[in-house]
């Protein structure tokens, strides 16, 4: 497509852009690349922090377009923070919640495989927490109840279980679809906290993740407004995002000629 001006990419991190194991991107450069040059908008959504995601965007070449942080929670460059609020709010919960609060870095790097340096920066929470049940399972479920009870929203990602005073992806996606008044969008991601978010894509992307099993079958997919990719992670990315691209060069250049 020429002029991708008007197109909005708004995109998961952990299993969708980036590779699960070692988080890079680099096998979704020929999209990103196409997506850069022509002006088209991306936007990063996750359960990471501000700290995390404010570099990587630089990196990936976007650094003007928000993100949306900390599971929804968030706005990288928002001014509120909230955290120590949310632990107090946690810890009279019953217990069975182990949180990033809860965890060094060092546990925080071995059980997302981040750096040291990156398990710092992920610990740097504003509106959030992330964490694993460690209680017996048939216990999770009156946990949910009583954070939801205590005014809490819990999300399950790829990874963690995460915590907040409520926003999710698909509230700050809506916010920004809104704002920017796309042409068309296209929205990728890998986990049930992405399905909200995926609903309101006129192209959706469920990419592969085979470290954290199937989505549930989304009811865009009887369309054909939702896919699925077969390669995991950014290279299924790319290939979804350029083949999305194509279709849409096809439709425009069917209706140039007649």
């Amino acid at each position: 497509m020429k002029e991708l001006r008007d197109l909005l990419v708004i995109t998961d991190l952990d299993g969708t852009l980036l590779d699960h194991a070692t988080y890079s991107w680099a096998a979704a450069a020929p999209a990103l690349d196409l997506l850069r040059s022509s002006g088209a908008g991306l936007i990063l959504a996750s359960s990471k922090t501000a700290a995390e995601i404010e570099p990587l965007r630089a990196e990936i070449g976007f650094p003007a377009w928000p993100s949306i942080v900390e599971n929804g929670s968030g706005l990288l460059g928002a001014d509120a923070d909230s955290y120590d609020d949310l632990r107090r709010v946690i810890k009279n919960l019953p217990q069975g919640f182990h949180g990033f609060g809860d965890m060094d870095a060092q546990e925080v790097s071995s059980r997302t495989g981040l750096s040291l340096d990156a398990a710092e920066r992920a610990k740097t929470r504003q509106y959030s927490e992330p964490g694993l049940w460690t209680g017996a399972s048939d216990e999770l479920p009156r946990f949910i109840e009583a954070a939801i009870n205590a005014g809490l929203t819990a999300q399950q990602g790829g990874r963690f279980l995460t915590l907040s005073f409520g926003g999710t992806k698909a509230d700050r996606a809506l916010e920004l679809i809104k704002h920017y008044a796309p042409t068309h969008t296209i929205i990728l991601g890998d986990a049930p906290n992405d399905m909200g978010m995926l609903d309101l894509a006129d192209s959706g992307v469920i990419v592969a993740n085979p470290a954290t099993g199937d989505m549930p079958r989304l009811p865009g997919e009887d369309t054909g407004r939702i896919r699925r990719t077969e390669k995991p992670g950014p290279k299924g990315w790319s290939e979804a995002v350029l083949d999305i691209i194509q279709h849409l060069e096809d439709r425009e250049n069917q209706r140039a000629n007649g």
